[in-house]
């Protein structure tokens, strides 16, 4: 198996995170759909995240993976939190949406039949293993 080059990894990262946040803006701009509370606490980690590994990769910074491991740590934490309310881990009294918003746990939560709580910690997850990889020094 070959092993992926520390820039390769970074820039895997970073088309993760920009696809994410690319489709993120889509479902609330074009859609329609206004986010839930906890996909703004996600948003907050996800597009910082396409700005500083494009960063990383634009000034060839070897050392950009580490704040993508961070950002990712911090919004996978919010995703699988999210991920927990929405499968019902997590009791519906503690559900952080306010009453006038959409639901951390109805159906709007769903894009093509997949919770987007999942698709989020999916891709902070990528992201996050990504960025672990970038860091690693290629051994010849």
């Amino acid at each position: 198996m070959t092993r992926v080059s520390g820039e390769t990894a970074l820039g895997l990262a970073w088309v993760t995170a920009l696809t994410a946040s690319l489709a993120v803006l889509f479902i609330g701009e074009v859609l329609g759909q206004t986010p839930c509370l906890l996909c703004w606490f996600q948003r907050a980690f996800m597009f910082p995240l396409a700005i500083i590994l494009g960063l990383g990769l634009w000034w060839r910074d070897p050392l950009a993976g580490r704040y993508g491991i961070a950002l990712a740590l911090g919004g996978g934490a919010v995703a699988l939190w999210h991920m927990g309310l929405y499968v019902g881990l997590i009791p519906e009294r503690i559900q952080p949406c306010t009453a006038a918003g959409p639901s951390c746990t109805d159906d709007n939560q769903l894009v093509f039949g997949i919770p987007i709580p999942l698709m989020a910690l999916a891709a902070f997850s990528l992201i996050g293993v990504l960025s672990a990889l970038s860091l690693k020094e290629t051994r010849t």
